[in-house]
C-alpha cells in the first residue's frame, strides 16, 4: 500500500482511515465522482463509463461496507456517506471536482455541496430528494419489512419492480438467481442494509438546499415510482438556478434504462461547467438543458 492506495482487480483499495474503499478511474480530464445510490456499487454506472471517460476523468467507488470495499463502521445517514467520500477525495488528492449522485448518491452531494461546496465545480442530482414524503417513507418501510421477512433475494426484487421499468425488465430477466447473481454476492448483510435504509428514510435537507450556491442540474424520470418527478421538481425549486431535465421514461433506474438520453443530457451540463471554468465563453452559446416534454 503507498499513500492510502493498493492495487485489487478492476480497481485499487483505497485506505480513507476507518475502511478500505474499492475505486475505479476511467479517462483523462476534469474529474467527475459517480456515486452511486442505495445498493452503493460503482457498478450502477457501467453505462456511463465509455460516454464520460472520452471527456472526463471518471472516478467511482463501492460504498463502505458494500460491493468489493471493506467493511466499517455501520451506516445510520447520508452525512456519515459524505464524510467517507470527503475522505476519498483527500486521498486521491482531488481539490475540486463535478460530482454525479443517482438517488441516495445525490443526498450525499447535498451534504457535500452545503459543507464543502469548495470541493464542487458542480453538481449532479439524478433522481434524488430533498426530503420525505408520506409515499416515499412507506415505500422504504415496505422495502425493509421484505427485508426482515422474505430476505434479500425479495428485497432486490421488489427493489428492481420498483426501480425499472416492466419494457426494460421484459428481455432481460431470465431467472431470479442470474439476474442477482452479482447483487447477491455484493449484498453488505442484513446489518449493513438496514442501517442503509435509515439513511435513505432519514434523509431531509429541505430546510437548508437554499443555501447551495454550486452550479446544479437536476435529472429524473417522469415514471419514476421511488423518487417520483415531483421530487426532482422540488430539488430543483429549492436550489438557487438549479437546471432540471425531466425525462419521459426510464424509471429510477433511468441511467441504466435509457442510456443515451441520460447521458446526453448531464454530459451537457457537465462540458458547460467546464467550459465555464476553462474561462471559454463558446459555453454561452450551448442550448440551455430543459425540462424533456
Amino acid at each position: 500500500m503507498k499513500n492510502g492506495i493498493s492495487m485489487a482487480a478492476g480497481g485499487h483499495r483505497v485506505s480513507i482511515g476507518h475502511a478500505e474503499l474499492h475505486v475505479e478511474e476511467h479517462g483523462d480530464g476534469p474529474p467527475v465522482l459517480l456515486v452511486a445510490g442505495l445498493g452503493g456499487s460503482g457498478r450502477f454506472w457501467h453505462a456511463q463509463i465509455a460516454d464520460f471517460s472520452r471527456e472526463f476523468r471518471v472516478i467511482l467507488h463501492d460504498h463502505r461496507g458494500v460491493g468489493r470495499s471493506g467493511p466499517g463502521p455501520l451506516i445510520s445517514n447520508a452525512g456519515e456517506m459524505a464524510d467517507d467520500l470527503l475522505r476519498l477525495m483527500d486521498v486521491l488528492q482531488l481539490e475540486r471536482v463535478h460530482l454525479v449522485g443517482h438517488s441516495t448518491g445525490g443526498a450525499i452531494g447535498q451534504h457535500i455541496a452545503l459543507r464543502a461546496p469548495e470541493r464542487l465545480a458542480s453538481l449532479v442530482l439524478s433522481a434524488s430528494w430533498a426530503g420525505p414524503t408520506p409515499l416515499f417513507l412507506q415505500t422504504f418501510h415496505m422495502r425493509r419489512d421484505i427485508l426482515i421477512n422474505s430476505g434479500p433475494l425479495n428485497y432486490l426484487m421488489v427493489g428492481t419492480l420498483l426501480a425499472t421499468p416492466a419494457w426494460y425488465l421484459r428481455d432481460r430477466f431470465k431467472d431470479t438467481q442470474s439476474f442477482f447473481e452479482t447483487r447477491m454476492a455484493e449484498f453488505p448483510g442484513l446489518e449493513i442494509e438496514l442501517g442503509r435504509l435509515n439513511a435513505v428514510m432519514s434523509h431531509d435537507l429541505r430546510h437548508r438546499l437554499n443555501e447551495i450556491r454550486v452550479p446544479t442540474f437536476v435529472i429524473g424520470a417522469r415514471d419514476d415510482q421511488l423518487t417520483p418527478s415531483t421530487m426532482s421538481e422540488e430539488l430543483a425549486q429549492r436550489i438557487a438556478g438549479a437546471r432540471i431535465c425531466v425525462l419521459r421514461e426510464g424509471g429510477h433506474f433511468c441511467p441504466q434504462t435509457v442510456t443515451a438520453e441520460y447521458n446526453a443530457a448531464v454530459l451537457g451540463f457537465l462540458r458547460e461547467q467546464r467550459a465555464r471554468d476553462e474561462g471559454d465563453e463558446t459555453w454561452r452559446s450551448t442550448p440551455q438543458a430543459s425540462r424533456a416534454r
